[in-house]
């Protein structure tokens, strides 16, 4: 478990992250998002133990890292971003050399290196030099290295930034593997990752939290449109009858006429109600055939950028 409680950093004049508060439990995915500046980055550094906060309390499985942090720094595996690895050591050597750095048990040592080597997908290139490898095995060492001590918490900074999306699809399956035996905190600026990855999210901008909750309810809070878009074949001009026919259709929006003479419409509808059952009743009544009908989705990005935009509280926390 996480306990983020009141925490401040500021640099000189300048406040970097300001009086932030969050828990994460055991076993969670948490996403940390922002914009650049937003101050995810200085808070990673500060629930590290990188650097020390200029006010508040990071605990770590019960450690306060300011008073014990050699305790609360065992309990933390730390994956940072651009993949800082020493190129002429092995695959091998590095995970054993990571294992020496943190003291893993000598008897013990070749088992568990072995463990982690094979647990990452590294073992057909255990014995191949770091800088031979590709990005996406790169990537699987510096994971490899986060593995080592087996830490309670993993913290990883943009750890799929400039891979193809095979090697992105295998490192967010690991990641999701990962996640049944560590608490994970995960940066990315990749937001359907965080989506498809994270329990919960954390969005920081400004060096404030604006919103701690699911991807889901987070899509949910943000969706004030109740947009449904149509696109049918209106050979009697009926389109323009139909708010009359449903009193609950505030505005329909011709948005594009098609070479098919079909015209594709954005049915405008108060958030509660769900009209399709209607418009499909009215439309065949008024002879307008309808060739495609869907309800907007609203996505993670949609709520990102509206929180942003919006500043802070928009969303509860949780």
């Amino acid at each position: 478990m996480i306990e983020v409680k009141n925490i401040t950093k500021k640099y000189g004049s300048t406040t970097a992250v300001d009086n932030i508060s969050f828990q994460i439990q055991e076993g969670e995915i948490v996403g940390l998002l922002g914009p650049n500046g937003a101050g995810k980055s200085t808070t990673m550094n500060m629930i590290t133990g990188y650097i020390e906060p200029t006010e508040g309390q990071i605990i770590i499985e019960g450690y306060d890292i300011s008073k014990k942090p050699k305790k609360a720094k065992e309990q933390i595996g730390y994956m940072p971003e651009g993949v800082p690895l020493y190129s002429e050591l092995t695959v091998k050597e590095f995970v054993n050399y990571m294992a020496e750095l943190k003291k893993v048990n000598k008897k013990e040592r070749k088992e568990k290196v072995s463990k982690i080597i094979e647990q990452t997908g590294l073992k057909n290139v255990e014995n191949k030099l770091i800088r031979n490898l590709s990005r996406g095995y790169k990537q699987r060492v510096s994971m490899a290295g986060s593995l080592v001590g087996e830490p309670k918490v993993l913290i990883l900074d943009e750890p799929t930034v400039g891979l193809d999306p095979k090697q992105i699809t295998e490192i967010r399956q690991l990641i999701k593997e990962l996640g049944k035996e560590h608490t994970v905190i995960l940066s990315s600026h990749i937001l359907s990752e965080i989506s498809q990855i994270c329990s919960k999210v954390i969005i920081i901008n400004k060096g404030k939290i604006v919103a701690i909750d699911t991807p889901e309810n987070l899509e949910k809070k943000v969706n004030n449109n109740n947009n449904i878009y149509v696109t049918v074949e209106d050979t009697e001009n009926k389109m323009e009858t139909i708010k009359e026919k449903i009193p609950e259709i505030p505005e329909i929006k011709l948005i594009k006429e098609n070479e098919d003479k079909t015209k594709q419409y954005v049915i405008k509808a108060e958030n509660d109600k769900d009209l399709r059952k209607m418009i499909f009743k009215e439309f065949a009544k008024e002879n307008i055939t309808i060739f495609e009908m869907k309800q907007a989705d609203t996505t993670l990005e949609d709520a990102f950028m509206k929180l942003i935009e919006g500043g802070e509280n928009q969303c509860g926390q949780s």
